[in-house]
């Protein structure tokens, strides 16, 4: 328990978790085959702990990985904490410790009151009950009485979606119908503490909106503490009040929710973005060509993940053997799958005699990006004297998080594939 602040629900210290290589956790689903396995293989899980467990703070070696590092922070009551990063920054891992699925190497955590966690599909089920046994088993663990968990029972139900469902066992549950009954339960038993991990990914759009909202009454209404992990970037800045970045297991920025983001997007080495780039297989006759690429924002500060609806420039380092007057700058925006979703032509859209010196930057500014989260590359083509002075597929690639693109405070998660465009609606 804590003693030292009445308003404080979660409390960090020092806290790390380190994996000897070669020695698999077993993830256990329910407590009977928890006790089974204790009792068949005494010998194999004492091996097996001992071995976790002799691995001191000071540990080093190819043999042992730090998963999380010198974690410290605190969460107060009713406060929402968003937590993000990378894949493989050790959100996940973070994550099953304050559930108490992992136990820490070294460090300390403090919780105030019932902590309901949803980090994988499925956790916490057994997937021989059905879904209404399952509720109730879960209301029995967080320890909620019989009749306390009839009070809720409808609501959780209802909430799911999976009424048709609700008798038959979870093993013959999809995915969808699995992160639907888990959220459903895990916010309707009045847990004082709730983590979500990325799992909500899973679900269909609207129910991600219907869960963002009903987290939102958790903590704004019910005055419960959330702790979330997702790489939404606009639900981030929208549901929490305050986040973490996490990089290589420890926390390198803190703050507003805003603030942290708005770090991360700037900040955050992006694994996909080419910062190498290789000009060397170019074709044309190289008197204009492009000696490096950079992504800005709207501050003209360097990033290098881009979020939807965010004002976003190009800008495209060059050098000329002459003085080029009026060359012709062509950008193709692609997808994953190679195929083109927009072109950027600078004789459509320069105003004015476009003059190049011997080197230089042309920025090409594109207003409140529009595309999804995902994985964009670029192809560059350079003319001048209507030949190609310089002309090279997928030259760049960079990452696209999500953003609030209509400045609405709304997630857009309603729009799943495909690129965003300004557009109206009129009621006659």
């Amino acid at each position: 328990m804590l003693h030292n602040d009445n308003n404080i629900a979660v409390k960090v210290t020092d806290l790390g978790k380190a994996y000897r290589i070669g020695v698999v956790e077993e993830k256990e689903e329910n407590l009977s085959a928890v006790i089974l396995k204790a009792i068949l293989s005494p010998v194999k899980n004492f091996r097996k702990i001992k071995s976790l467990k002799n691995i001191s703070s000071e540990a080093t070696g190819k043999d042992v990985f730090w998963a999380n590092r010198n974690i410290s922070f605190e969460v107060k009551k009713g406060e929402v904490l968003g937590i993000i990063g990378k894949n493989g920054a050790g959100k996940s891992t973070l994550l099953k410790m304050l559930s108490r699925i992992t136990e820490p190497t070294e460090g300390r955590i403090e919780l105030v009151g019932r902590v309901a966690s949803l980090l994988e599909v499925g956790t916490g089920f057994n997937p021989e009950l059905t879904g209404r046994e399952n509720i109730f088993l879960n209301g029995t663990i967080l320890g909620l009485t019989k009749k306390e968990i009839e009070e809720r029972y409808e609501s959780i139900v209802e909430f799911s979606g999976i009424e048709k469902f609700i008798e038959t066992p979870v093993k013959r549950y999809s995915s969808g119908m699995k992160v639907r009954l888990a959220f459903a339960v895990a916010a309707h038993l009045d847990p004082e503490i709730l983590i979500i991990d990325e799992v909500l990914a899973v679900g269909d759009a609207e129910f991600q909106k219907k869960c963002l909202g009903k987290m939102q009454d958790v903590a704004g209404k019910e005055g419960r503490t959330v702790l979330f992990v997702s790489h939404d970037m606009a639900a981030v800045k929208n549901l929490c009040n305050r986040a973490i970045l996490l990089q290589h297991g420890s926390i390198v920025f803190e703050g507003s929710a805003n603030d942290v983001v708005n770090y991360y997007l700037q900040n955050a080495a992006s694994i996909t973005s080419q910062s190498n780039l290789d000009f060397s297989q170019a074709k044309g006759n190289k008197n204009f060509v492009v000696t490096d690429i950079e992504m800005l924002d709207e501050n003209n500060n360097n990033i290098q993940i881009a979020e939807s609806g965010r004002d976003f420039q190009l800008k495209i380092s060059y050098e000329t053997k002459e003085v080029a007057i009026n060359p012709v700058v062509i950008i193709l925006v692609k997808n994953n799958l190679e195929q083109v979703l927009f072109t950027c032509l600078s004789r459509n859209s320069y105003n004015g005699t476009m003059q190049l010196n011997s080197q230089g930057s042309i920025i090409c500014n594109i207003p409140k990006l529009p595309l999804l989260s995902g994985l964009y590359t670029l192809d560059i083509v350079l003319k001048y004297d209507q030949e190609v002075t310089f002309s090279l597929e997928n030259i760049f690639s960079f990452e696209v998080e999500k953003g609030d693109f209509f400045g609405t405070g709304k997630i857009n998660d309603d729009m799943m594939n495909g690129m965003i465009i300004n557009h109206n609606w009129v009621i006659q």
